[in-house]
């Protein structure tokens, strides 16, 4: 069950060929049915509802009654969706389905989950048909503020995380706030990680806030005033680069803070060991003191990310790796350039550069300290 609609609040995603918008409010997906029909999708259209069993057991039957009651030929598909389901095999069962349920071109996925669920769903409808329409409707407080929005689908390979996928802007991101009350608190921990990166890397006035807050690890040390700037503002965030570079050619790329070495600890320690956000997490500190190495920001900065970090009851500490496997790992991450590993480092709160000139030296420093 869903609370009653409150006022919904709609952010643009203003690209210049799809431009989509991201729905905001308690409530809203009893309307996903009549969302999807507002834009554009018609009566009688196919659609292929994949989600976890978890959320399949909380907020199946509302999505599933919304889409039938708005007149979609609507069906249910429940796979396993933990990060080591993320995989080509996990796709398969979808574009499976997708046959066994007979979806045309202009038929619909719609993704109800986690960024897991959002990334596997998003690359069936891309690959499906060469391409049919999806709908993100994310259900973890990760996917709310970044995962669902911006287009990027995929699975992970065996070297690295998300390097197999595709870019395929979503029709439409629905948020309903009140499905984060059967979320973990874990899970609301990994996702404030990303609402952490906002701060860093562009809102100087949310990492304030996110610092004044008597609390951060919880929905209900959060509580629904800030609850609800976050989700506005990085929606909004979010939005704004995408729109700016919509498939990673430059400033996009500010977006991976924290993510670069994030995805080392993801992939050498095995998908699950960390949560996504977790590893972020540990990133963000690592990126900050590759920062402060080099000269780019104060030690008092770092010192207030890790303190964000930590109030939100996030692990900020390296794990224990092999420096040899680290920068093997990193040189097989998508964002090498030339054989340069491109970082996102901070210089202030607030703003953050993109480099290429790290030195090994300095990563090994930075790591084994």
């Amino acid at each position: 069950m869903t609370a009653a609609p409150t006022a919904i609040r709609t952010i643009e995603v203003a690209l210049s060929a799809n431009p989509y918008p991201v729905v905001i409010g308690t409530g809203a997906l009893a309307s996903l049915g009549e969302q999807i029909r507002a834009r554009g999708s018609k009566e009688g259209t196919k659609v292929l509802m994949v989600t976890n069993p978890v959320v399949q057991e909380h907020y199946g039957a509302t999505a599933l009654a919304s889409l039938q009651a708005a007149g979609f030929e609507a069906t249910t598909l429940v796979i396993d969706a933990g990060e080591d389901q993320k995989t080509p095999a996990t796709v398969a069962q979808i574009h499976d389905a997708a046959f066994a349920r007979r979806l045309e071109r202009g038929s619909l996925l719609v993704a109800i989950g986690g960024g897991v669920v959002g990334d596997m769903a998003g690359f069936a409808a891309a690959t499906w048909l060469r391409g049919i329409a999806v709908v993100q409707v994310p259900t973890t407080l990760l996917a709310m503020v970044d995962a669902a929005i911006g287009g990027k689908t995929g699975v992970n390979h065996p070297g690295g995380k998300n390097l197999i996928g595709a870019f395929h802007q979503p029709r439409l991101v629905l948020v309903d706030p009140s499905t984060l009350s059967t979320l973990p608190e874990r899970e609301f921990r990994a996702g404030m990680a990303e609402v952490i990166k906002y701060g860093v890397i562009g809102d100087r006035t949310l990492f304030s806030e996110l610092e004044a807050s008597g609390g951060l690890s919880s929905m209900a040390a959060v509580g629904g005033p800030l609850l609800q700037k976050i989700l506005e503002r990085s929606a909004a965030a979010k939005a704004q680069v995408v729109a700016a570079d919509e498939r990673e050619g430059g400033l996009r790329a500010i977006l991976n803070y924290g993510h670069t070495l994030g995805h080392v600890v993801e992939t050498l320690c095995g998908y699950g060991t960390w949560l996504h956000g977790e590893a972020v997490a540990i990133g963000m500190v690592a990126a900050g003191e590759i920062a402060l190495t080099m000269g780019l920001w104060h030690a008092a900065d770092q010192q207030r990310q890790r303190a964000v970090i930590a109030a939100a009851g996030l692990p900020h500490d390296w794990p224990s790796l092999d420096v040899g496997a680290v920068i093997a790992c990193l040189q097989g991450d998508k964002k090498v350039r030339d054989g340069r590993v491109r970082f996102v480092l901070p210089n202030a709160i607030g703003s953050v550069e993109i480099r290429s000139d790290v030195a090994e030296s300095t990563i090994r420093q930075v790591l084994l300290q």
